[in-house]
């Protein structure tokens, strides 16, 4: 049975496809996986994928691709899979979700793949968001954002990565040194092609930093000022246990301490949910 605790992506034995039941999504996520290498050019201390490299995706065999969804689909839209492998309570297919063991917009054929992936989707005519999952590192790329501006035809959204902010801080988090204006730049090209929602993993060591709050409020604050539109933010801690290195030493932040974090949010006009 598929369960929150367990998004692995061999469950169903294919190359590109894997179901999850997501808390985020509200049920079955149907995964496309476009790292199958286990590349990513980050180095979250969270991430949950085994033998995690440096390195960037691979390009996708599109017709592997089309083949082994078509296939699941089948049996997921007739209820067969749903039955087998689904508790009863999350049986409700929620999104199509680009994500894996990387960072999917390094796919060299992105482009191709969103193309193929809405074309699929009609032919099932299936009234479901298609969301991508990303760091945001190469949204500036010509290919992705001709991706982003067709997903955005296809009830599309974008949950877009910021876990912290400041230099020192991102390389702790996420194996990567970036500064808060880079990462709004690539946030405003995002939400400018495809509606974005900001997605932020709090650990217990961010809540108890004495500036983590007060600099992600400031920085969010900025973002709006400067007239990025966005959905919303997804808070969110630990369901999986990581496997990099040091992982037992993360724990989530508190379930009281994120739900007063996610009122300070919304005080700025913004949707917020916490898993």
């Amino acid at each position: 049975m598929l369960s929150i605790n367990n998004h692995d992506r061999d469950v169903a034995q294919l190359e590109y496809v894997y179901p999850v039941i997501s808390r985020r999504a509200g049920g079955v996520s149907l995964g496309i996986n476009l790292n199958p290498n286990h590349m990513c050019n980050w180095q979250c201390v969270y991430c949950q994928v085994p033998n995690l490299k440096r390195g960037v995706g691979p390009h996708i065999d599109l017709q592997l691709l089309a083949t082994e969804l078509n296939g699941f689909l089948t049996g997921l839209l007739d209820g067969s899979y749903m039955q087998k492998h689904v508790p009863i309570e999350c049986r409700k297919f929620c999104d199509l979700a680009i994500s894996g063991n990387g960072e999917p917009t390094t796919c060299p054929n992105f482009g191709d793949v969103i193309e193929l992936l809405i074309e699929i989707m009609q032919q099932h005519h299936l009234d479901i968001p298609l969301r991508l999952i990303t760091n945001g590192s190469s949204i500036h790329k010509d290919n992705v954002q001709a991706g982003l501006r067709l997903m955005k035809r296809q009830k599309g959204e974008v949950w877009f990565k910021v876990d912290t902010i400041g230099e020192q801080e991102t390389q702790a988090i996420n194996g990567v040194s970036l500064s808060p204006k880079w990462q709004e730049k690539q946030l405003k090209l995002c939400a400018e092609a495809c509606p974005t929602w900001l997605q932020t993993c709090v650990l217990k060591q961010q809540s108890l930093s004495d500036t983590y709050e007060q600099h992600y409020l400031s920085w969010l604050q900025e973002v709006l000022q400067q007239g990025i539109k966005l959905e919303g933010v997804l808070l969110y801690g630990l369901a999986r246990p990581s496997m990099q290195k040091n992982s037992a030493l993360l724990e989530s932040a508190g379930e009281q301490w994120m739900q007063k974090f996610a009122q300070k949010i919304e005080s700025l006009g913004l949707n917020v949910k916490v898993s």
